[in-house]
């Protein structure tokens, strides 16, 4: 059964996901990081498949996707790495990235490649929603891969209806219209589009992503949606000194409000 529905199934509340950029800040850290999250105590974690364009993110992410590219990373590699992870974690383990090089390995290919390594569900910011509808849907759920589909502050209601009618797993609220990026606190524009969408009923369990950074955006997102995403705020723990396993501990403890760290 895919560990999405699991998760989702056992617990609604201030689910923790954590996104990183596989590669970064070293080529083999990868599957340390994950271990180290899932032993801290994060519900989920988004491996970002590292690419040259990564328009949707802001400078933090994007200079994670330089550093891990220019380290070696690339989508063959990162599976490899990948190949034993189900033997160390049992938490959902999602793929984050652009269309280009999921193409470019191949669409059937690399749901076949996810389906074999355990990993549950698959966001791809730029692959529209109508595409994946007439193309590509029915080798992801023969293959038991949810697509996540994001919604933004601009999407209409009639939309978000029809992708929450047609998903599995989770719907990705994008916080803001802006490109990735920690935020210091959520504004009420932003509270009350979290507002309407909670008051929709949607079918499919909500995480807010965009601007979460700390333990008090973690904990507002969380009143609105069943837990909130966490990318930009988490690489620049990666990349500060002293020892990574400690690091990520500290930084996992910060947001659940269990350490008086400051991000």
């Amino acid at each position: 059964m895919n560990h999405l529905n699991i998760l989702f199934a056992k617990k609604q509340s201030e689910i923790l996901s954590v996104y990183f950029t596989a590669g970064y800040p070293g080529l083999e850290d990868t599957v340390e990081i994950i271990t180290v999250l899932a032993e801290s105590g994060v519900d989920m974690v988004e491996i970002g498949m590292p690419f040259s364009d990564p328009m949707a993110d802001g400078p933090v992410i994007q200079q994670s996707n330089d550093k891990a590219l220019k380290n070696g990373m690339n989508l063959r590699l990162l599976f490899r790495q990948l190949e034993d992870i189900r033997s160390q974690v049992s938490i959902p383990l999602i793929m984050m990235g652009y269309l280009n090089p999921v193409i470019q390995y191949g669409i059937g290919d690399f749901c076949k490649k996810c389906n074999e390594l355990g990993l549950d569900g698959v966001i791809l910011p730029d692959l529209p929603f109508e595409i994946y509808i007439e193309k590509y849907r029915a080798v992801f759920e023969k293959n038991e891969l949810h697509k996540i589909f994001l919604v933004s502050p601009q999407t209409s209601e009639d939309r978000i209806r029809k992708i929450d009618a047609i998903s599995n797993g989770f719907i990705y609220m994008v916080s803001s219209s802006s490109t990735t990026g920690a935020r210091e606190k959520i504004v009420k524009e932003q509270e009350d589009y979290f507002l309407r969408l909670q008051q929709m009923n949607l079918k499919n369990p909500r995480l807010i992503g965009f601007g979460i950074s700390n333990h008090e955006t973690f904990q507002r997102a969380c009143k609105y949606a069943n837990g909130a995403i966490i990318g930009s705020a988490f690489i620049r723990a990666l990349s500060e000194k002293g020892n990574l396993e400690e690091n990520i501990r500290r930084f996992v403890k910060m947001i659940r409000g269990t350490s008086g760290m400051q991000p």
